[in-house]
C-alpha cells in the first residue's frame, strides 16, 4: 500500500441521539466492506444506547425507570453499568456531577444523559477497532475517540470550539490514541448545573477534557465544569487527564493532571 492510499481519508456521517455522529477512516480498511460494515455496527450500538437511555423518548427503559413503572433488574445490564459510573461521578466530584437532578416540580428525576453520550461513543468505537491496519476518529456531537496505529500517519488535529464564537477555534489538539470532550453551554444554553445547588455554575464558559477513554473524558468535562470557578483545579487533580478550560470572560487555563 502507498503513503498516499495509507493516509487517504474516507468520511461517513450519520444523525443519532440528537446529534450528528461522523466518522474518519484511513487505511487498509478506509472504504471497502469491512469498514463500511464496522461503520454500520458502531451506528447500530449508538441507535440502542438512545433506545435504552434517552430522556426525550417515554418508552426507554431510563424514563420507565425514572417513573417508577420498572425496577433496575427489567432494565438491561448496561442500564446498571451507567448508573454505577454516574454514582462513581458523583462521590469523585464531591457531588457537583449527578446522574439524578430536581426537576421544575420539585421531583427527583433520573438523567444519565452526562455519562450516556461519552460512554455509548466508546463502546461504538469497539467494531472500529477490530480494524486492522486501519486508523479512525469517531465524533459524536463533537467529542471524539480516536486510534492511530501507523507510525507514520499524522495525529488528528481536533480544534476546540470558541464557547463564545462557534465560528473560531481556541485552540487545535493533536491527538494520536484516545479521547477529547467538551462541555459547556453554547449549543444548548444552560443545561448544565452543579448538582449541589440545582444552578448553573458561575465563570466558567467551557471544559475540554483529554483522556484515554472517552467515557471519563466525557464526565469529568462535565464536572469540571459544574465546579465553576474551581473547573481547573478540580481537572488538576484528575490523574491522567489534560484539558483547558475557557472562562466567561473569555481568559483560558490549561490543565495537566497527575500521572497515572
Amino acid at each position: 500500500m502507498t503513503t498516499a492510499s495509507r493516509l487517504r481519508i474516507r468520511r461517513y456521517v450519520e444523525h443519532s441521539m440528537g446529534m450528528p455522529i461522523s466518522l474518519a477512516l484511513r487505511g487498509r480498511h478506509a472504504d471497502d466492506d469491512r469498514g463500511r460494515d464496522a461503520w454500520a455496527a458502531a451506528m447500530a450500538v449508538l441507535r440502542h444506547a438512545d433506545a435504552t437511555f434517552s430522556t426525550y423518548r417515554d418508552d426507554s427503559f431510563v424514563s420507565r425507570l425514572g417513573r417508577g413503572e420498572i425496577g433496575l433488574a427489567d432494565c438491561p445490564p448496561e442500564v446498571a453499568e451507567v448508573l454505577a459510573l454516574g454514582e462513581e461521578a458523583r462521590r469523585q466530584s464531591a457531588g457537583a456531577f449527578d446522574v439524578r437532578r430536581v426537576g421544575p416540580d420539585g421531583r427527583v428525576v433520573l438523567d444519565p444523559s452526562g455519562v450516556v453520550k461519552g460512554w455509548a461513543a466508546e463502546r461504538a468505537a469497539a467494531p472500529l477497532r477490530d480494524l486492522p491496519d486501519t486508523d479512525f476518529c469517531l465524533s459524536a456531537g463533537g467529542d471524539l475517540v480516536c486510534r492511530t496505529l501507523d507510525p507514520g500517519a499524522p495525529p488528528w488535529r481536533i480544534g476546540i470550539e470558541d464557547p463564545m464564537d462557534p465560528q473560531r477555534i481556541v485552540a487545535v489538539v493533536p491527538v494520536a490514541t484516545g479521547a477529547v470532550a467538551t462541555s459547556g453551554t453554547a449549543h444548548r444554553g444552560a443545561h448544565l448545573v452543579d448538582a449541589r445547588t440545582g444552578r448553573p455554575p458561575l465563570g466558567v464558559a467551557s471544559v475540554t477534557v483529554v483522556a484515554s477513554s472517552l467515557t471519563w473524558a466525557d464526565i469529568d468535562a462535565t464536572a469540571a465544569y459544574a465546579q465553576g470557578p474551581d473547573a481547573a483545579v478540580w481537572l488538576g487533580t484528575r490523574p491522567g487527564r489534560t484539558g483547558l478550560v475557557v472562562w466567561a470572560d473569555g481568559s483560558t487555563t490549561t490543565v495537566a493532571g497527575p500521572p497515572v
